[in-house]
C-alpha cells in the first residue's frame, strides 16, 4: 500500500535540500543516487496524486514478482506533472 502522506513529506524534504544547495542539479544527482527507488509525485486531475518511476523501475519489479518485502531506499521528488518526471528520468539513465 502506498503511503501518500510519506511520499509528500519526503519530497518536501527533498525540495528543501536541493534549495538550500548552491548547486541544484548536483543536489538533484545526489538525491537520486543516494536512493535504490525514486518516486516523481505531482497533481493529477483524475486521481488526486499521480506517481512516476524515476529510478529503480527492475527492482519494484522483482519485488512485486518475488512476494517478498524488499529492504530498499526509496524517497520522492516533487515535479509538476509526469512529464516532468520522464524527463528527469531519461537524464539520470
Amino acid at each position: 500500500m502506498i503511503d501518500f502522506d510519506e511520499l509528500r513529506e519526503r519530497a518536501d524534504e527533498v525540495r528543501t535540500f536541493i534549495q538550500m544547495s548552491e548547486d541544484k542539479a548536483r543536489a538533484l544527482r545526489a538525491v537520486i543516487a543516494g536512493h535504490d527507488v525514486v518516486l516523481g509525485i505531482f497533481p493529477s486531475h483524475e486521481d488526486g496524486v499521480g506517481l512516476h518511476v524515476i529510478k529503480g523501475n527492475e527492482l519494484l519489479r522483482q519485488i512485486a514478482n518475488s512476494n517478498e518485502d524488499g529492504d530498499y531506499t526509496h524517497t520522492a521528488i516533487a515535479v509538476e506533472n509526469r512529464e516532468q518526471a520522464v524527463t528527469i528520468q531519461a537524464l539520470v539513465a
